[in-house]
């Protein structure tokens, strides 16, 4: 695994690579913010974890935390000589996941490391945008487009399109349909208002509501929707 060092104190620094790459860690190392803020710029994607100095000559890793949040959900650890609440939950609420504080013992902190890679291991990002062309679902907007355009849906076409989009390539019965409508809506849905909704879901996605091609009859059996 790749880790983001920044910290000022070459001292520091070499004895930090130095134990990181003898637990078998891939390092890069920057001195300052500006170096930190082109590497994560340029390779961002190519790091599992961030260590970050709190008090840097030119910033802090307030700012390059704030910096890596924005672009991607990996965790940062900052390394801190000031111990003290206010830095400690300034740091926490800007999204870091750990803290430590010099001076510390490497033992501790690569423990630390390792226990924040297991919880963000344990945790399995949802899917923002799904795709089963033509179809886009933007899940954190709410929103579904064809070719690119919105399509207008109700909250239960909605979640019905959600389901499918969440099995792909699996059949799901009228059964299984109405259990996860009912779970989640919490209102009653009988299997005529099913119908019904299927059927205006194919008008709004499919070319030819007669011969649909996303979401598919699978007779005696159930839907499917094409992956």
């Amino acid at each position: 695994m790749n880790i983001l060092l920044v910290e000022d104190d070459k001292t520091i620094a070499s004895g930090l690579e130095y134990s990181l790459q003898q637990d078998q860690f891939s390092t890069v190392l920057c001195h300052d913010v500006a170096s930190a803020k082109k590497v994560i710029t340029e390779q961002l994607d190519q790091f599992s974890l961030c260590l970050f100095d709190l008090s840097l000559p030119d910033g802090s890793g307030y700012e390059l935390c704030k910096m890596v949040k924005q672009h991607s959900d990996i965790p940062v650890i900052f390394l801190t000589a000031v111990d003290d609440e206010v830095n400690v939950v300034m740091g926490l609420d800007m999204g870091a996941d750990d803290y430590i504080t010099k001076p510390f013992r490497i033992r501790e902190l690569l423990s630390r490391i390792k226990s924040v890679l297991r919880r963000y291991q344990k945790q399995p990002q949802p899917k923002t945008v799904i795709d089963f062309d033509p179809i886009r679902i933007h899940t954190l907007e709410g929103k579904v487009y064809k070719h690119g355009v919105e399509v207008p849906l109700t909250a239960l076409e909605y979640r019905l399109l959600l389901i499918f989009a969440n099995h792909l390539g699996q059949i799901l019965s009228r059964n299984q349909l109405l259990e996860q409508i009912w779970d989640v809506a919490g209102d009653f849905v009988n299997d005529n208002t099913l119908t019904v909704y299927m059927k205006r879901l194919r008008e709004k996605l499919e070319d030819d509501p007669k011969a649909p091609t996303i979401i598919k009859t699978v007779r005696g059996l159930g839907y499917k929707v094409g992956e």
